[in-house]
């Protein structure tokens, strides 16, 4: 029997619950594909614990990847038997499921239909954060991190590509192993370690061109600290704690800092954003950018899955198998 994972209310990991489904017919403009791997992110426990609302009863998961079993007589040039991608669009919790057809992205014959599962999601939050957030080229200096992680080991390995230098924290020596060997220059280790101390260290006290924060809580005003005069920050994440009140004098004039909030699901609801950024995804999937190592559940384990990326137990991606 097909199979999804539903959160019936917001909370800890209790209230996803495992049920049976009926594939349905797609819509004029959309597919049905059924599921090779699904990732998980945290958006989807942001969305599980209610920082970002959804109408429950709701299947989460906003990316993955998957054959097309059906095609919706306004669905364009897709196939049954096609291989797609995609990311973007809560639903992915699931054996099956419909999907706009502008959403699906065609996998080349080079490309894995697993490791495309787990990488989309965090390839174009790469691409939005290296490109239109702060235009990263050779030479820039960043300060990226959870870089053992799957979207800061992403982010490192294409930082580097474009010949930046990155700084990277995690939480462990292991951890900082990991950092290194996906080319980050210099990784700043344990939790507790003044991050601020350290980046201005490490660059002669000028500080970081582009700061990256997906941790939250006062982590957002260590990382403002780690920024050179018309430097930028970016906040994508508060896995730490609710994002602070940030005075705008905290900005400036004297430090002279740029603060962006960026939404990769609103980066993925632009149609030739979403067009553009995919393809630059799929190229760095084949460049071996994008690192396939993670880890794999059963789609019923969607519950724990969560729970070991909310508590730090994993690195790289993580999937779901249906």
């Amino acid at each position: 029997m097909d199979r999804k994972v539903e959160l019936i209310a917001t909370g800890d990991i209790y209230n996803l619950r495992v049920s049976g489904i009926e594939p349905e017919p797609p819509g004029p403009d959309e597919l049905r594909i059924r599921h090779v791997g699904i990732g998980v992110n945290f958006i989807d426990i942001y969305q599980r614990t209610g920082l970002y609302p959804l109408p429950l009863p709701a299947v989460l998961g906003v990316e993955g990847a998957g054959i097309v079993e059906a095609v919706g007589s306004e669905a364009g040039e897709f196939h049954v038997g096609d291989r797609i991608a995609y990311a973007g669009i809560p639903g992915g919790y699931a054996s099956t499921r419909r999907l706009p057809a502008w959403r699906a992205i065609k996998l080349p014959d080079d490309i894995s239909t697993r490791i495309a599962a787990g990488s989309f999601l965090r390839g174009l939050t790469a691409h939005m954060l290296l490109t239109r957030t702060y235009r990263a080229e050779r030479g820039t200096t960043l300060l990226i991190p959870a870089a053992a992680g799957g979207l800061g080991a992403t982010l490192t390995r294409w930082a580097k590509h474009l010949g930046c230098i990155v700084i990277g924290t995690v939480g462990s020596p292991e951890k900082a192993r990991i950092a290194h060997a996906n080319g980050a220059d210099h990784v700043i280790v344990g939790r507790n370690a003044d991050m601020v101390a350290e980046v201005a260290r490490l660059t002669h006290a000028k500080g970081v061109d582009f700061a990256i924060d997906g941790i939250g809580g006062d982590m957002l005003g260590k990382t403002l600290g780690c920024v050179r005069r018309f430097g930028v920050v970016a906040s994508i994440g508060q896995v730490g704690g609710p994002i602070p009140a940030i005075p705008v004098q905290e900005l400036g004039p004297i430090r002279s800092l740029s603060l962006a909030r960026p939404s990769v699901m609103a980066y993925a609801a632009e149609q030739e954003t979403y067009r553009v950024a995919t393809q630059a995804v799929i190229a760095v999937i084949r460049q071996g950018i994008i690192a396939s190592a993670g880890r794999d559940y059963p789609l019923e384990e969607a519950a724990q899955a969560q729970s070991d990326l909310e508590t730090g137990k994993t690195t790289g991606s993580i999937l779901l198998l249906p």
